[in-house]
């Protein structure tokens, strides 16, 4: 029954210990963290702390994982579902964390259209049918201008991958709310992806990184990364991928980043 479920989270919670004090500390370095104030950075708090009660966080390797990196890494993943509820995230239970890239051997397609099997340096990944994997040098990497003098967040990457996937896979195109028409998502999301791959060949700067022109997929956990911790700057160069993106995640950052700022 749901409220004996609720009952072992909150009792699991209890058992963890975590003070208001402990989780202001963790997060402290992460700029974003400071535009959820009263009763947002509550419900930030509680979802952090409901995630690691309802989640296996451990190590890769011989990586040890501390009590405020696990802090950290759950209040960053509970920042896109701030809004849709955690519940969204009930179709993974794991996330494996390495002290920094860690090799895996995959398939890749080189610049002539063929493909090759060998070993590949990975910050992370999320599996279709299993965990989310990342490393933690990557996640102290994060910032508004950290990947090439783009936004980077692997944890907001991956876990975005992870709510695509909850529909037809991972394609870019995560379930839509009932106020929302996939026929418009598709069709500005399109329109961004082909204008960028044109800026791209005639060598103009883009707006975000490079990675995103990979496929659909690896656009929308970009453009996720950027909308979170480069919201102002999104709205700016893509304004209607942005305005897509706060319908999608029920949050509108921007708004919240001038706020901050001023």
């Amino acid at each position: 029954m749901i409220w004996i479920s609720d009952w072992l989270v909150r009792r699991r919670i209890r058992k963890m210990g975590v003070s208001d004090a402990q989780w202001e500390s963790a997060i402290s370095d992460w700029p974003v963290a400071n535009r959820y104030q009263g009763a947002e950075r509550v419900a930030l708090r509680d979802a952090s702390l409901r995630f690691l009660a309802t989640k296996t966080v451990t190590a890769g390797g011989d990586f040890e994982l501390t009590d405020a990196m696990c802090l950290k890494l759950a209040t960053m993943a509970c920042v896109p579902i701030l809004g849709l509820g955690l519940d969204w995230y009930d179709h993974f239970q794991t996330i494996i964390v390495y002290e920094g890239d860690y090799i895996v051997d995959q398939d890749y397609l080189d610049d002539d259209g063929v493909v090759h099997s060998g070993p590949s340096e990975l910050s992370g990944e999320a599996w279709l049918q299993g965990p989310v994997v990342l490393s933690w040098q990557a996640i102290c990497e994060t910032g508004a201008h950290s990947q090439h003098g783009h936004a980077y967040n692997v944890v907001i990457h991956e876990l975005a991958h992870k709510l695509d996937m909850l529909r037809d896979g991972a394609n870019g195109s995560p379930p839509m709310h009932p106020d929302m028409r996939p026929g418009e998502w598709h069709d500005t999301f399109t329109a961004a992806w082909t204008r960028l791959h044109e800026d791209d060949a005639h060598g103009r700067a883009l707006p975000i990184d490079d990675y995103a022109l990979t496929d659909p997929a690896e656009f929308f956990a970009v453009c996720s990364e950027s909308f979170f911790e480069a919201p102002v700057e999104m709205e700016k160069s893509l304004p209607a991928v942005y305005r897509l993106l706060c319908q999608f995640y029920r949050q509108q950052p921007a708004l919240a980043a001038r706020g901050v700022s001023s």
